[in-house]
């Protein structure tokens, strides 16, 4: 696998082939954020898990990674872009919605 990186932790897979590694996005707080979330959104069933396909429902873990959601939320206040505060806030809210559903 060929990665072209600037020395900012992003970088671009080039000529990914089957049976390779996987390519991923570039590493930003947004792709963090939004990797946790869909964490927790197959946690509580709403989504498949990647490698299997199957719904599961595990809401202790659920609740336990949309706790260091928030924990980001509150540690990182002031120190966002507007972008990536109105993508943190809006995952919050709307996993603690899904989350008081399933309970």
């Amino acid at each position: 696998m060929n990665i072209d990186s600037d020395n900012k932790g992003e970088g671009t897979c080039k000529g990914h082939r089957p049976g390779q590694e996987p390519c991923f996005p570039p590493v930003s707080f947004i792709t963090f954020v939004l990797s946790l979330a869909q964490s927790a959104m197959v946690l509580m069933g709403e989504a498949p898990e990647p490698e299997s396909g199957q719904y599961i429902s595990n809401l202790s873990e659920a609740k336990h990674t949309i706790d260091i959601l928030a924990m980001l939320d509150c540690k990182t206040r002031g120190n966002l872009t507007a972008e990536e505060g109105d993508i943190l806030a809006s995952l919050l809210c709307d996993l603690r919605m899904i989350f008081v559903k399933k309970q």
